[in-house]
């Protein structure tokens, strides 16, 4: 039977997830094909992070709980690569990392672009892109770009601009694993406990 916490058959993570006492502030607008993936590693963010927030993306209605929370945010930050998003870094993005909201949009590469055309009010936002300095290690999907990182690869990078490196060590290793998992459980078995 599959588990409905973690979504394994074999091998539930549920009590394996790390669960941090510092969080980033992170809004994960989704796209609604991202919700039924099981691919999606966002999940992985909001069961590890307690200032993590999902919002489901719609191409007729723009996400109001989110609009709100943006307003009353002093440093809204959408991470999305384009020609006039500069990269984060601490010396070009303002206040401290309990000021800043960052807006994450969880879906695929081609789903992203798309919500990003068609949301005039992702494009007002100020605009940043994570250096293309680290190779994804995530491969449960196909036709990934170089440079291109999953939903929990961004909040590792963003532990890691505000020097949470321990943090963003063990979740890298708990995604690794998790990746492990998740093709062993595909394959049908099991892996040996952590």
């Amino acid at each position: 039977m599959v588990c409905s916490g973690c979504g394994f058959k074999h091998h539930c993570l549920c009590e394996q997830f790390p669960v941090f006492a510092h969080s980033i502030e992170v809004a994960l607008l989704c796209h609604p094909n991202e919700l039924k993936r099981a691919t999606n590693t966002g999940k992985i963010l909001l069961k590890t992070q307690s200032e993590v927030k999902q919002f489901v993306w719609s191409r007729s209605e723009s996400p109001t709980e989110l609009l709100e929370l943006i307003a009353q945010h002093p440093n809204p930050i959408l991470l999305f690569p384009g020609e006039h998003s500069l990269p984060v870094q601490k010396n070009n993005i303002e206040g401290k990392a309990e000021a800043r909201l960052y807006i994450v949009l969880d879906a695929t590469w081609q789903e992203a672009k798309k919500m990003w055309r068609q949301s005039p009010w992702l494009q007002a936002l100020p605009q940043f892109h994570l250096p293309p300095s680290k190779t994804s290690s995530y491969s449960l999907r196909r036709n990934q770009s170089e440079g291109n990182l999953c939903t929990c690869e961004v909040g590792i990078e963003l532990m890691r601009l505000e020097e949470w490196d321990q943090q963003a060590q063990t979740l890298t290793d708990f995604l690794q694993y998790y990746l492990d998992v998740f093709q062993a459980d595909r394959c049908g078995h099991s892996l040996a406990k952590k």
